[in-house]
């Protein structure tokens, strides 16, 4: 499912191309593709759901929360986001790249993903692809960009 996600992000959504595409024709293009229907869907799922929590009514603890809160993990999260992960998401808030609706947001979209452990590289193109989702966070968005293609220069924390 998340090649399926890395594929429609990279070909329409990053490319800018037209992301009005007809779901039965996107459908019949990601098969000739090679992947499998019903990872198909459940890709397409996983896109809607995302833009279903920019609505404060799906996710209401989106708007309630304090800057100074802990988040603290599940232990089913913890299975999901290694200590490196779980770092990684608190060194994006530290430089402002998440706050903690969008951290939330990331953390619901990772646990969705059909994948019992999720790497760090997976991680980045999660947040990037919630980013691209959220209107009025297209700085973070840019920030998150630069960091994930300016990585060939070091390690990013």
């Amino acid at each position: 499912m998340f090649d399926i996600l890395m594929y429609l992000f990279e070909n329409y959504i990053h490319s800018e191309a037209d992301i009005f595409v007809n779901q039965d024709d996107l459908t019949d293009e990601l098969t000739k593709a090679g992947f499998h229907k019903d990872e198909i869907y459940k890709a397409l799922a996983w896109l809607e759901k995302l833009a279903d929590l920019q609505e404060s009514h799906v996710k209401p603890y989106l708007t309630k929360a304090s800057s100074a809160s802990i988040r603290v993990y599940t232990d089913e999260e913890m299975l999901r986001l290694d200590c490196q992960c779980r770092g990684f998401l608190l060194f994006l808030e530290q430089i402002n790249v998440l706050d903690f609706a969008t951290r939330e947001m990331v953390i619901d979209r990772v646990m969705e993903i059909d994948s019992p452990f999720i790497s760090l590289d997976d991680l980045k193109w999660v947040v990037l692809m919630v980013l691209f989702n959220v209107p009025g966070q297209e700085s973070a968005y840019a920030q998150m960009e630069d960091l994930i293609f300016d990585e060939q220069e070091g390690p990013l924390h």
